[in-house]
């Protein structure tokens, strides 16, 4: 049994203690939950695994958006059978045609343990997705890259593209050159920084020739927002080379000229990536999903000279997983409020 396993064995019923009491985790209180990088990719791996071997749920989450578009609502609920907990979780954004730092953004996460019907925790889910997509874009790398891959490719600074090259480094560690393609200052300040902090002896290269640093990537993880300049097409791309798309910074034609395509989930994909539709409004099928790749029941990089698209949608049960890892962090480290919410 892992240490993470142990935890999750008895943590559970100390928190889920009392059917009137919530545990309340603020954005500070997440925010100083000391956790590692690798505990993290462990957690998110279990979860798929789980998902994998039909021990947990993971239904299609409800959305609801204005026709004017300024602002979009999510909920999803999903089950984790490892842990044995139940979760909701919420994510509102507002201001969708404003600049970045004039947007409204909330996202909560509540958990109930299944086992003793009683609620665990409620908190900001926000570092949650900060931390669990890139775990699962240095996932997709790990099990779908060349072998032998050497050079790696961010587009973005923003929320999923700075903690993008701690992450690869942490499943691949023999990177050897990082590359940065972003237009913020602040946000390209933040990827050194992060970078830094987790691995200080590595370096970054900021390119600007889009075209001859894609062509020089092994991995090209798209991580940028809907406003980015870049947009690398498929012709850019070196054979072999793999592509993660999570937010926006690569044209549809990597998908549709890719060898083999993997999605975290392929019923999301036929959702949230329309944008990466042909002209004919269509995408191109799922070759595999990634849970079943790491199960072992679907193979995902098939042949070395393959080029292999990989679609990173986030899935509520690393969410879970995750946010219940880091209630029980808060519990050990004394982080967090009760509060009497049902009295």
């Amino acid at each position: 049994m892992t240490d993470i396993d142990s935890d999750i064995a008895k943590t559970g019923s100390a928190m889920a203690s009392d059917d009137s009491t919530l545990h309340i985790l603020s954005t500070s209180d997440v925010a100083g939950i000391d956790i590692t990088l690798s505990d993290v990719v462990s957690v998110v791996e279990q979860a798929y695994r789980t998902l994998a071997d039909g021990r947990s749920d993971n239904p299609r989450k409800l959305t609801v958006k204005p026709r004017d578009g300024h602002s979009v609502a999510y909920a999803m609920l999903g089950r984790d059978g490892e842990r044995g907990v139940v979760a909701v979780k919420t994510s509102y954004k507002h201001g969708l045609h404003e600049d970045r730092d004039m947007q409204h953004y909330y996202t909560t996460l509540t958990l109930y343990d299944d086992e003793s019907g009683l609620p665990v925790a409620m908190l900001d889910c926000g570092r949650v997705g900060a931390l669990r997509t890139p775990a699962v874009s240095a996932l997709l790398a790990r099990e779908l890259a060349v072998p032998g891959a050497r050079n790696a490719l961010v587009i973005g600074t923003g929320t999923q593209g700075r903690l993008a090259l701690p992450f690869l480094l942490t499943t691949l560690p023999d990177l050897e050159r990082l590359m940065l393609f972003g237009t913020h200052p602040d946000g390209i300040r933040a990827v050194r920084e992060q970078l830094h902090a987790y691995f200080p002896d590595r370096k970054l290269e900021l390119v600007t020739d889009l075209r001859t640093a894609a062509q020089d990537a092994d991995i090209v993880l798209a991580t940028a927002g809907p406003h980015t300049p870049a947009s690398v097409d498929a012709e850019w791309l070196r054979p072999a080379a793999l592509s993660v798309l999570i937010g926006y910074g690569i044209a549809p034609s990597t998908l549709h000229r890719a060898d083999r395509v993997i999605a975290t989930s392929a019923a999301q994909m036929l959702v949230t990536g329309v944008d990466m539709a042909d002209a004919d409004g269509r995408l191109r099928e799922v070759d595999a999903e990634f849970p079943e790749v790491l199960a072992g029941r679907a193979k995902g990089r098939t042949d070395a000279g393959e080029r292999i698209f990989a679609y990173n949608s986030g899935l509520v049960v690393t969410d879970i997983a995750l946010g219940h890892r880091f209630a029980q962090l808060a519990l050990t480290q004394g982080l967090g409020t009760a509060v009497p919410l049902w009295r």
